[in-house]
């Protein structure tokens, strides 16, 4: 697992792995970083990018999803870091 300071990483449980990133300082989202700046976002990104290539490892493959406007319940910026289950015949 992966995290930082400002970066912790935890686990939901919908997918057999299901990692959120969620940064402690709050922003809006992904499109509002409010105070938060382009530096924030490459922190975001330097940890997703960790989180993910962890799961790839792993399992082959991760997919990473943040959502935004009426699609994102939680108005906090965060990550998913995904692995959804068997890969398909084509893509093992």
């Amino acid at each position: 697992m992966c995290s930082g300071p400002t970066w912790p990483a935890g686990r939901s449980s919908d997918d057999p792995v299901h990692i959120v990133v969620v940064p402690k300082l709050h922003i809006p989202s992904l499109v509002d970083m409010g105070e938060g700046g382009d530096d924030l976002l490459m922190e975001a990104l330097r940890v997703v990018r960790g989180v993910a290539a962890s799961v790839r490892e792993k399992h082959r493959a991760a997919c990473v999803v943040t959502n935004e406007g009426a699609y994102q319940e939680s108005k906090h910026m965060h990550w998913r870091v995904l692995f959804r289950g068997s890969l398909p015949d084509a893509l093992a």
